[in-house]
């Protein structure tokens, strides 16, 4: 993630505090579905795309607890590197990854300041964008680590959801949040070199695969 010290120290003390709060919100992906159907989706469609590639390299910036590592590994995933600056996530992590030995890489760093070698098959940034002030930087980092696919969550503004969301986040928890419009994702995916871009939206929010390849409409 980047952003100024102060929002950033604003955002991890707030993963900090939600750690096992926020892992909990895996427990039941029936429930999720739900409860959380943006949660259960973006989830799945990560998946579908890592069952295209045969053993393939994944990052996961923003990783969090890690819940997604598991079926990635499990389903023939070749390595996992889980990259998130949040200490109490990573320690929820390590246990639940501990099985899968050397293919499981966990880095407490700021994803901008991670040092990380060699190039991925597949990246992920799922519910990471929502915190982030200058996104530019990061999908550029993104894009220079990414040999197949990219997939990201960003949330959108709602006149529904939106005010509430807002308050709730930059109020009472004290943790920053932002929204996208398509035209921002189109121009931030394509100034760094993605050709092929699905935007899935869906609820309050759209989720972006990026490839190589030619531009495709918004579903």
């Amino acid at each position: 993630m980047t952003a100024s010290p102060t929002t950033a120290n604003r955002v991890r003390e707030h993963f900090q505090r939600a750690a096992s709060s926020f892992d909990r919100l895996y427990e039941s992906r029936a429930l999720a579905r739900i409860v959380r159907p943006g949660l259960y989706e973006r989830y799945e469609i990560a998946l579908e795309v890592a069952r295209r590639y045969e053993r393939p390299r994944i990052l996961d910036i923003g990783c969090g607890s890690a819940r997604i590592a598991e079926p990635l590994l499990d389903g023939g995933a070749g390595e996992y590197v889980g990259v998130d600056f949040a200490a109490p996530m990573l320690e929820l992590a390590r246990g639940r990854l501990a099985r899968f030995g050397e293919r499981a890489t966990l880095i407490e760093a700021d994803f901008l300041d991670a040092d990380l070698t060699g190039r991925f098959d597949l990246v992920l940034a799922l519910g990471v964008f929502d915190y982030i002030a200058e996104p530019e930087p990061m999908v550029r980092r993104l894009a220079a680590l990414t040999t197949g696919s990219a997939v990201a969550t960003f949330p959108r503004w709602s006149w529904i959801k939106g005010p509430l969301r807002h308050l709730r986040y930059e109020v009472v928890l004290d943790c920053p949040i932002y929204d996208y419009t398509i035209r921002e994702l189109r121009f931030l995916f394509g100034a760094v070199g993605f050709e092929r871009l699905r935007i899935v939206k869906r609820g309050s929010g759209f989720l972006v695969e990026a490839r190589e390849g030619s531009l495709s409409r918004p579903d």
